[in-house]
């Protein structure tokens, strides 16, 4: 007569997967889903419920207490904050100014090593003892 439970343990290992992925995705957690959680940990009263809590969702402590500190310091809307990219300027005025922005970033890095060149040279000939204004035939 075989045991169920053994059985179903059996059937779980045979279902799981041996491979373990190359690499772990990271979890992200939404600022609806954080909110929850806090309050669901500061409505916690008994000894072992916040413990329970987080097992019960995968979380570490440490997280929890950062959370709790975000909402404390009134960080709650930068919860929600998306990540990324900032969107593109949308009117032609702000795409043609981020281009004049750009174009100006670049020209300032090209004059700079303009005038190092130009510094270099003057040393060069001071060292070579040349003046500037005379040529060599």
């Amino acid at each position: 007569m075989a045991n169920p439970s053994h059985e179903v343990r059996e059937a779980r290992i045979a279902d799981s997967d041996p491979e373990v992925p190359e690499k772990a995705k990271r979890r992200r957690y939404s600022a609806a889903y954080k909110l929850r959680i806090v309050e669901e940990a500061d409505a916690c009263s008994k000894p072992g419920e916040i413990g329970a809590l987080l097992r019960r969702e995968g979380l570490y402590s440490s997280l929890l207490a950062k959370w709790r500190r975000q909402r404390d310091a009134g960080a709650l809307a930068g919860l929600s904050k998306k990540r990324g990219r900032k969107p593109k300027p949308v009117s032609a005025e702000a795409r043609r100014l981020a281009e004049l922005e750009r174009e100006n970033a670049r020209l300032k890095v090209q004059l700079e090593k303009a005038e190092t060149i130009i510094e270099v040279q003057k040393k060069l000939s001071r060292i070579l003892g040349l003046e500037p204004n005379e040529r060599q035939p």
